[in-house]
């Protein structure tokens, strides 16, 4: 299993040094290697290797990726949806495995129950996930995915 999908005991720490210039979210600290993966060719033109990127939580605001500089990348310069940006049910909750809204609520009235977290707790326990990747967080998708069922659950 991957260090990005490993148990996380400490609390996700933020660096209060720079904000989003959009909308001022203190953001959670990226590493390179996910802009590097998922900014399209004329976003990722733009990128400074040197600088400190951060992605805005604000689900409300335009902005993904901003840095130290100023610099911002928007939902429009990343080449998947971003999960925490986004209402449509067809965005991925895991970029790794597949599995969406839409396909959750799908498994559930199919058969009653969802086998998102055991297949993705099977796979990255296989050392399959590429969270880094594939997912614009960077990290692990079960929060998400957890907080995806609590809403479902919510909801009926």
């Amino acid at each position: 299993m991957g260090d990005c999908c490993a148990i996380q005991i400490e609390p996700i720490k933020f660096d209060f040094e720079f904000s989003c210039p959009e909308c001022g979210d203190k953001g959670r600290l990226m590493k390179i290697i996910t802009l590097n993966s998922l900014l399209v060719p004329s976003a990722f033109a733009k990128l400074e290797p040197s600088a400190s990127y951060k992605m805005c939580t604000n689900k409300a605001c335009s902005v993904v990726y901003f840095s130290d500089n100023q610099d911002v990348f928007e939902t429009k310069d990343i080449k998947v949806e971003v999960y925490i940006k986004s209402e449509d049910e067809d965005c991925p909750v895991c970029y790794c495995f597949g599995w969406t809204k839409k396909r959750v609520l799908q498994e559930l009235e199919e058969t009653g129950r969802t086998t998102v977290l055991e297949e993705i707790i099977v796979h990255t326990k296989a050392g399959l996930c590429g969270c880094e990747v594939n997912n614009p967080e960077g990290s692990c998708c079960i929060g998400n995915v957890k907080h995806l069922l609590e809403s479902i659950t919510k909801e009926s």
